[in-house]
């Protein structure tokens, strides 16, 4: 099986199911785990994604109103990859490689034969209609061959969660206080609320999530709307930034915090966590992203969470 993953998180997930070496090429964003990182790499972004959040913001947005896409593919290198799979995704224009443009690539080097999965998760799992990352894990399996595989790995990441679930629930049922109210910013400039599966996230960590609801897109507020909420625990995570990178941006993060009066920052319960690795990427490490939640919603509870995830998270003010 040769397989071409152009999504981060389907590149994960095929390596969680023990394809890593059948993996003929991946996208320019695919960077876990660290023995992929020698495969053609067959995308790339028209954007300057060294510029600031309000920079890349704006240029998004200007590609996507002239109905331009954020990233081309190599279609020399697909065809020289020869894939039986390819893995793509027809969630968002913003985050990865387009569908339509995989289909496009494909097409113009004649890859007739070729199976094209595209993924679209929204939640958690399967639910309603919408599709989940825990389904997706069974459907890449699927298609490459190792659906055995597959049902055991979503099950465990089912059953860990369940855990974590049960844990937290007892956390707050301990504390005698209602759930924290927890807010989780996707982007900073402008302000954009996390959305998909990241309300339930929140809920597993023993907390409610404010603005959103699960499967909901990303909605951006302003200051006005920013003003009204109030959070107990703010988690800033900004769509495939890792945690330096968000650093670079720290102190106009502050200011806005420090500008509204929400209890998290009177408690100073405001946190940075790498977005890139965690939260935004619908693969296995979600269950991971629902510790990290954990550890900073109920810290008394959850302290070993805390230390193993020291390196991918930190207090806005530390």
């Amino acid at each position: 099986m040769r397989i071409v993953s152009l999504l981060p998180s389907s590149t994960e997930i095929a390596c969680a199911l023990g394809a890593s070496t059948e993996l003929v090429g991946i996208s320019h964003e695919c960077d876990f785990p660290p023995v992929i990182r020698d495969r053609p790499v067959l995308t790339s972004s028209k954007i300057n994604v060294h510029q600031l959040s309000a920079d890349i913001d704006r240029d998004v947005r200007r590609v996507l109103k002239d109905a331009l896409a954020v990233y081309d593919v190599d279609a020399e290198g697909l065809a020289a990859a020869r894939p039986d799979v390819v893995l793509t995704q027809d969630l968002c224009d913003v985050c990865a490689v387009s569908v339509k443009d995989v289909e496009r690539a494909l097409a113009s080097i004649a890859g007739e034969g070729v199976r094209l999965v595209s993924l679209s998760p929204t939640r958690l799992d399967d639910r309603d209609g919408a599709h989940g990352v825990f389904g997706d894990v069974e459907r890449v399996a699927a298609a490459i061959g190792r659906e055995d595989i597959g049902r055991a790995l979503a099950a465990e990441l089912r059953a860990r969660c369940d855990r974590l679930r049960e844990r937290a629930d007892a956390a707050v049922a301990a504390s005698g206080a209602p759930r924290p109210r927890v807010l989780t910013i996707e982007w900073m400039d402008p302000v954009m609320i996390g959305g998909t599966w990241m309300p339930e996230l929140v809920m597993i960590a023993g907390g409610e999530a404010l603005v959103t609801r699960p499967g909901d897109h990303a909605p951006t507020l302003d200051e006005a709307a920013l003003r009204e909420l109030r959070p107990d625990v703010v988690l800033v995570k900004p769509c495939g930034f890792d945690l330096e990178r968000t650093l670079r941006e720290i102190d106009g993060l502050r200011a806005l915090v420090e500008s509204m009066p929400w209890p998290a920052t009177a408690s100073r319960r405001v946190h940075v966590a790498d977005g890139n690795a965690f939260f935004n990427r619908p693969g296995p490490r979600l269950v991971e992203s629902a510790e990290i939640l954990a550890a900073i919603t109920h810290p008394a509870a959850f302290g070993p969470e805390g230390r193993v995830h020291k390196d991918h998270v930190r207090g806005l003010w530390a």
